[in-house]
Order: structure tokens, then sequence, then C-alpha cells
């Protein structure tokens, strides 16, 4: 049997402060980027039902992808970012092809490739939530050439099955699930 630890609501105060100070110490504040270039996106499904956020933000090695997902269905599926910020359901072809202002083919495992919004595929458990955050190396927020929030803007777009890295252009990676619009 455990010993029984009894606090005085001052000692338990100052407990409960140092632990949020230690978990904010560990985990930086995506709303806080060396150079404000920071971008949201609520992905919804072809219902209008809200499954996940995304929080982009610019890093000197390229966009780092915050993604929280609650309510996604199960299984393993692509996630791109796409060329144009339009979420229009049911099938979400208005967000356009992959971001790829390179030209490239598509794909991680193409030695011509990949797109600047090619991901990682998300392996999404049975309760429907996770959160991960992955690396666009080839995506900037900013001016540049490679940069998502263009004057058309950008989506991110999680798909019904996984990508194979391979397929040009989108990876057999089938219908597009859920959207949202990058805004920043």
């Amino acid at each position: 049997m455990l010993p029984t630890i009894r606090m005085t609501g001052t000692i338990a105060a100052a407990i409960f402060a140092s632990t949020l100070v230690l978990a904010s110490a560990g985990h930086p504040d995506l709303n806080q980027s060396a150079d404000g270039k920071v971008a949201r996106a609520e992905l919804r499904n072809p219902d209008g039902r809200t499954i996940g956020r995304a929080e982009l933000r610019e890093t000197p090695a390229g966009v780092l992808l915050h993604l929280t997902l609650t309510g996604a269905p199960a299984g393993v599926h692509a996630l791109h970012l796409h060329e144009t910020g339009r979420c229009e359901a049911p099938d979400f072809e208005s967000a356009g092809g992959h971001a790829n202002p390179g030209g490239a083919e598509h794909g991680l495992m193409n030695p011509k490739g990949p797109h600047a919004g090619d991901l990682p595929n998300l392996h999404v458990p049975a309760s429907g939530t996770l959160e991960l955050e992955l690396l666009a190396a080839r995506a900037e927020l900013g001016d540049g050439e490679m940069t998502l929030l263009d004057a058309d803007g950008a989506a991110v777009v999680m798909h019904a099955h996984p990508d194979d890295y391979r397929t040009d252009p989108a990876g057999a990676a089938g219908d597009r699930i859920a959207c949202g619009v990058v805004e920043n």
C-alpha cells in the first residue's frame, strides 16, 4: 500500500505552477516563430465536421507542421500540402494538385521528386486521435519561390489511402477525405 501524501493548497499550487513551467519549456509554442511566419489550417471532412487542426511554422529547415487529429478515420492515410487554398466539399478537388513550385515529380522515393507538398503517411489509430509533427523541407511560408502563402494560398489535404511515395502525380492515395485552407 502506498503512503498518503497530504498537501496544503499553497504547496499544491506551487507544484502545479512548476509543472506548467517545465512542460512549456520543453515544447516550443507554435504561435512564436523567430520571423513571425506562422499559419493554421482546420481540416474538415466532406460533411463539414472538423477532424483536426494543423499549425505550420517557418523554420530554417522548411515548414514544421504540427498536426492534431480528433475523429479522423482510422488507417494509413496520405497527407499532402496542396497548391490552392480552397476546400470545396465533397471532393476537395478545388485544392488543386500538390504544392510543387519546383516542377518535381511526385514521391519521397522517386529520384525525380518529391513535390514540396509531399509528406509522410499518417498512421491513425482506431481512436481517430493522433498528434505529430512533420517537416515539409521543400516548402516555406515566406515570400520565396517555394512559399505556400502565394496569391491563391495552399491547403492541407488528407487522402483515403496511403501514399506509395512513387506514383506521379499523387502517389495512388485515392480520394481526398479532409481538407483545410492554410491561413496566417
